[in-house]
């Protein structure tokens, strides 16, 4: 797979958490948003940063993102260090 933007990869990790209600709700409680929030902010550079930060955070979540898109948890690691905050 081509290289992604920071910004879309964390779109596609946004869009992978949509597809677990349990993941999105454990999500949008850490981040202290709600629902509406999310959808308004899903543009929003530190959003996605939050989002990359928790797709990080746990093993399991951040190997299954990486074999749906067949990318390496490297380009991961690249991606937040390309959104604010890193």
């Amino acid at each position: 797979m081509p290289s992604l933007s920071a910004e879309i990869l964390a779109l596609k990790a946004l869009t992978f958490l949509a597809q677990s209600q349990d993941e999105l709700e454990r999500f949008v409680a850490l981040a202290g948003i709600g629902p509406a929030d999310l959808r308004s902010r899903a543009d929003d550079p530190e959003l996605l940063a939050a989002v990359i930060d928790f797709i990080l955070a746990d093993d399991r979540r951040l190997t299954s993102f990486c074999e749906s898109l067949g990318l390496e948890p490297k380009a991961i690691h690249l991606a937040r260090r390309a959104l604010p905050g890193a």
